[in-house]
C-alpha cells in the first residue's frame, strides 16, 4: 500500500489478497482458476470472431454443438484438450505460453 496525501493506493495483488484471500489459500486458488478459465474462453471467443466464425461454425469444426461453444467461451467446460481442439479448429499450428522472465513454453 502506498499513501498519497489522504488516499491509500493498493496494487491489484494487494486488493486480491484483501478481498479474495492471500495467494495460496483455497479461496484464492478457486478465484484464480475461474479467472484463468474465463480469460481462456475470452481468447477463444476473440479468435473465433477475428476469423469471422459463428459459434455454430466453430462447433461444426470441433464436432460439438453451438451450446458447447457458448459454455467454453464463458469459461465453463474448459480443459486442456478443449483449448487445443478449439484453436486447432481455427487454424492455429502452434501455441505458446509466455512466462515472462522464465521464458516461453510450447503448448503444442
Amino acid at each position: 500500500m502506498e499513501k498519497i496525501g489522504d488516499m491509500e493506493i493498493y496494487s491489484h495483488e494487494e486488493m486480491l489478497d484483501r478481498v479474495v484471500g492471500k495467494s495460496g489459500t483455497q479461496e484464492r486458488m478457486r478465484f484464480d482458476r475461474k479467472v484463468d478459465d474465463f480469460l481462456i474462453g475470452e481468447a477463444i471467443r476473440r479468435t473465433r470472431e477475428a476469423k469471422n466464425l459463428t459459434q455454430e461454425q466453430l462447433g461444426e469444426l470441433m464436432g460439438v454443438k453451438r451450446a458447447q461453444i457458448s459454455k467454453i467461451e464463458s469459461g465453463k467446460s474448459i480443459t486442456y484438450s478443449t483449448i487445443v481442439r478449439a484453436f486447432k479448429a481455427m487454424g492455429a499450428k502452434t501455441a505458446g505460453l509466455d512466462l515472462g522472465s522464465m521464458g516461453r513454453v510450447a503448448l503444442w
